[in-house]
């Protein structure tokens, strides 16, 4: 029997706000015209997928010089100071300590998947809360610059990162093996089935994981930053659709109700992972 549950967060308009605009707005680009007047037309006049389109948007970008090239360094150097949303840097070590005083045989891992830049993301000061994490990624070139991407995270794709977390294929040791998922491992013997895990997500590219894991039994929270209000009504189509089991605005404080909702999805499943425990051993 497994006694681990996965709580699996989306990153932009999630736990942050977007932090590919901020970074953008942060080194003087408009972002309302990079997305509307650059990035757009890709969508919708040439067929792009939107994550490969904003990369090669901000590729360009970096080669152009009008703001500096975007190294490495920059988008670390943004991923330290990007603000997150109340509740945040406090919000991990509260559900680890709630699940353990419930089901202290239970152990609580976080996960992130996001279609956001790596590089930002491992710089913020909450990266070392999870166990893993997966995100798009650059090469940078010979002058420090991004210079293409090396993993594009959209869509279906994130679903990918459910079945290395289902199937234990995380951390360092599976760096450079992409086929290892692939691996066929038998029902008893998966780490975290589905049926154990959460994932918090706000956007078009979580449903996938939203679907996957509320059809198996787990539950799938949709979220919306309050300071963006016109992302609330995408939101509520999530609910109308049956995706996810509940919406909430992007706040976690002690007060919020969708750290609330978190703690009571987190005991629940503890709870469930207890019974079935008592009741495997005998």
């Amino acid at each position: 029997m497994s006694d681990v549950i996965a709580l699996i967060f989306d990153f932009d308009d999630t736990l942050a706000p977007d932090s590919t605009s901020g970074f953008l707005e942060s080194v003087g680009v408009d972002t309302a015209a990079f997305w509307k007047e650059q990035v757009d037309p890709l969508l919708f006049q040439q067929d792009w997928d939107p994550v490969p389109a904003y990369l090669y948007r901000m590729i360009e970008l970096s080669q152009s010089g009008k703001h500096g090239l975007i190294t490495r360094e920059r988008l670390a150097e943004w991923g330290a100071r990007l603000p997150l949303h109340a509740g945040v840097q406090t919000l991990f070590q509260r559900l680890r300590d709630a699940v353990r005083a419930a089901h202290p045989q239970v152990l609580l891992e976080f996960y992130l998947i996001s279609s956001g830049i790596g590089d930002v993301v491992r710089a913020t000061p909450i990266a070392h809360e999870f166990t893993d994490i997966w995100a798009s990624e650059f090469v940078y070139g010979n002058d420090g610059g991004i210079h293409f991407p090396r993993r594009v995270v959209s869509y279906t794709d994130k679903t990918r990162y459910l079945f290395h977390i289902q199937k234990g294929i995380v951390g360092p040791a599976f760096r450079s093996k992409p086929f290892e998922v692939n691996r066929k491992i038998p029902e008893d013997r998966l780490r975290i089935p589905f049926d154990q895990m959460i994932f918090v997500g706000d956007g078009y590219t979580d449903i996938p994981c939203f679907s996957l894991i509320r059809r198996a039994g787990g539950y799938a929270f949709g979220v919306w930053d309050p300071r963006h209000r016109d992302k609330r009504s995408r939101a509520w189509g999530f609910i109308e659709d049956g995706r996810v089991s509940n919406l909430n605005q992007a706040r976690y404080d002690d007060q919020a109700e969708l750290y609330q909702w978190l703690e009571e999805a987190a005991a629940s499943l503890a709870g469930r992972i207890a019974l079935k425990s008592r009741v495997y051993r005998g």
